[in-house]
């Protein structure tokens, strides 16, 4: 799985500890090593999980290796992002994004 620093990895063992049990808004990143638009928004995500770990937790979770959450949320393109606030998904998107309208778009969402 494409590693970004400072996002924690998720798997399909411990996504409903990890995502569904926090308390704050997580924002997930569906990825995978082939993907390159997945490459291309790693830098972004993991700004904005310095710049707004007082409001929210971004994680990823490699598709490849995590079927069962994949499937779970009918992910069939990467990067796909999803928020989850107290256990429900709340916003989801398709496709890379740059910083600025991806923090617009999550605006309303956390």
């Amino acid at each position: 799985m494409i590693r970004t620093e400072g996002l924690a990895a998720v798997t399909d063992a411990d996504f409903a500890d990890v995502v569904l049990a926090s308390q704050r808004p997580v924002l997930v990143e569906f990825t995978a090593d082939w993907c390159p638009p997945c490459r291309q928004i790693a830098p972004v995500l993991a700004e904005i999980a310095a710049e707004e770990a007082d409001r929210m937790t971004v994680v990823q979770i490699d598709v490849d290796t995590n079927p069962v959450t994949t499937l779970q949320y009918g992910v069939m393109s990467m990067p796909t992002l999803m928020v989850f606030d107290r256990g429900e998904r709340v916003w989801s998107v398709v496709g890379a994004r740059s910083k600025r309208r991806l923090l617009t778009e999550l605006e309303g969402v956390v």
